[in-house]
């Protein structure tokens, strides 16, 4: 009979990992959260670069990018909180860029590629965490199959 304390999982079912892997997964969530924080300062002043006849491109493919990125760090990360960790960069970055400030600066313009890019970011973040899996079932990419050498 295996002694619960060396699996890595605690006898209440909850999964402990040690120091390493701890550092290891905070350090792949600060990551993604500054990945949003990139795509959210480049999208912000690239949003409205280029347009096909009516549809503002730039700003679809914005939104796009930030679906699937998201997506991508819910599902590798196999919890929701990796979709909100990309998306909170986006979100901390997006959200002044559409405020006008006293001397008239703007970076987000209220024009349709800025509320495509803004409301349709939203919207992209949303979907893509209703569509990152739920629970960690087998922990992340990251530390699959990794469990702690001391387990204390």
């Amino acid at each position: 009979m295996e002694d619960p304390s060396l699996s890595g999982v605690s006898p209440s079912g909850v999964e402990r990992r040690g120091r390493g892997a701890s550092a290891l997964g905070g350090a792949a969530y600060g990551m993604l959260f500054m990945l949003g924080v990139v795509m959210g300062i480049v999208g912000g002043f690239t949003q409205a670069a280029w347009k096909l006849g009516p549809v503002p491109a730039s700003a679809v493919a914005w939104v796009l990018a930030l679906f699937g990125v998201c997506l991508g760090a819910g599902r590798m990360m196999r919890a929701k909180s990796g979709a909100v960790a990309a998306a909170a960069g986006w979100l901390l970055v997006s959200m002044p860029f559409s405020l006008e400030l006293s001397q008239g600066d703007l970076v987000i313009a209220s024009g349709t590629a800025g509320y495509v890019y803004l409301y349709g970011g939203m919207v992209a973040l949303v979907a893509a965490f209703l569509m990152a899996p739920s629970a960690p079932s087998s922990g992340s990419w990251l530390l699959h199959g990794q469990l702690p050498r001391n387990p204390t």
